[in-house]
């Protein structure tokens, strides 16, 4: 089975500060635009941040792994050094991190480096890498 790029469309409340982030912090190439969204270019998938006025974000947690998990949230899946590229650059960016750049589930099934942060409109996004992807859906 060959992947096919995601497009997903998420709520933003600010335009010029959602492109800077995306654009500069996780270095996301900017396709189409319009004067009430932005479609981005993230590792290959297709993101549109649509402009909407200000609500409050979800901030339903999930215990996982000792963690916090943001219930909603999406991300990518990146190769292990992608990962850590992407982890390193966040870092030299400053940004905050809901949870810092860890191994998760270390010598488990299933076991990934992963990083959670939010953008500035507030939506959770999760990045993370396997050393082996055929541990992506491992049970036991």
């Amino acid at each position: 089975m060959s992947i096919r790029p995601f497009h997903v469309a998420f709520p933003v409340h600010d335009l010029t500060a959602t492109r800077h982030f995306y654009e500069t912090a996780l270095g996301c190439s900017i396709g189409r635009t319009d004067e009430r969204w932005i479609d981005f270019n993230l590792f290959g998938h297709q993101i549109t941040a649509h402009l909407t006025a200000a609500e409050e974000t979800s901030a339903a947690t999930n215990p996982v792994d000792g963690h916090a998990v943001p219930v909603s949230h999406w991300g990518v899946i990146l190769t292990m050094p992608e990962w850590q590229a992407l982890a390193e650059r966040l870092k030299q960016h400053q940004i905050s991190f809901v949870i810092e750049p860890y191994i998760r589930f270390k010598g488990q099934p299933g076991e990934q480096a992963t990083l959670f942060l939010r953008d500035p409109s507030g939506n959770a996004l999760e990045f993370k890498a396997f050393q082996d992807d055929a541990m992506i859906f491992a049970t036991a």
